[in-house]
């Protein structure tokens, strides 16, 4: 069995200006609304990062999930990670075992989803989905929550080319990996710098320290780049420059690998 990084959502108090940055920023494109996250209070884009996708949510409505995650971790930021599997039936059958509650779920032909309770699993929202059909487990492949194959019309890789890590900050790190390890079943390694790990098929799952006042969640990706050069001359232009290794959009540190 494998699992692989799929999607990461962020919410934003506003959907618009956050994805000006990622366009004028990172140079990417929308390639999907999906008018269904309405019955939740929400908008949404989906934005291609190479084969995975980057979802933007904000609430249009008051008393949202979107909307209270918003004010716990003190604006906009990181919501969930959203992985693939090959196979979902022993995935849920593991989380029964470990007594993890279902936030939501749902089957269909083409894609089963759950999406598990973040105070379970620390960390962030823990997501494994499963696409059916034809192509499914391709890298490329069909991707239900972002239109099917509607999204691979809109991969810009000229500046970044895919999402290589999702850092979670957490008040106990090791605990948190160790968690998210008995749910994927994958070990805990350490990365370069000795934090906690989980490597999936197409990127790793870090968990450090909380380093920036704001509560427990994913606070970080660590972006493959292309044309740094020009990446970092229009993160200067719009506001968005850390340094020559990060930039800041929708309250996340995104480094550049």
């Amino acid at each position: 069995m494998w699992l692989r990084l799929r999607q990461i959502a962020l919410v934003a108090e506003k959907l618009d200006p956050v994805v000006k940055d990622f366009n004028n920023v990172l140079g990417l494109e929308v390639g999907y609304r999906d008018p269904g996250v309405g019955r939740f209070g929400l908008e949404n884009v989906l934005i291609p990062i190479g084969n995975q996708l980057l979802e933007i949510v904000a609430p249009i409505e008051d008393n949202t999930a979107g909307g209270r995650y918003l004010e716990r971790r003190g604006g906009d930021g990181g919501y969930m990670v959203i992985t693939q599997c090959d196979d979902h039936a022993p995935r849920r059958k593991r989380v029964e075992e470990l007594g993890i509650r279902i936030v939501n779920q749902f089957e269909r032909d083409d894609f089963r989803n759950m999406q598990l309770h973040p105070k379970d699993t620390g960390g962030s929202f823990f997501e494994i989905d499963e696409q059916m059909g034809p192509n499914a487990h391709d890298d490329d492949g069909p991707w239900e929550p972002a239109g099917g194959d509607v999204w691979r019309e809109f991969k810009r890789t000229h500046l970044v080319t895919g999402i290589a890590a999702a850092e979670m900050q957490c008040d106990d790190p090791a605990a948190v990996a160790a968690r998210w390890s008995e749910i994927a079943e994958i070990p805990v390694a350490k990365d370069a710098a000795g934090n906690p790990a989980i490597q999936l098929k197409d990127a790793s799952l870090r968990f450090v320290p909380i380093t920036d006042g704001r509560p427990e969640g994913l606070g970080g990706l660590d972006l493959t780049v292309a044309d740094r050069q020009t990446l970092l001359a229009n993160a200067k232009q719009h506001g968005c420059y850390r340094s020559d290794d990060q930039v800041y959009i929708c309250g996340m540190r995104l480094n550049l690998v």
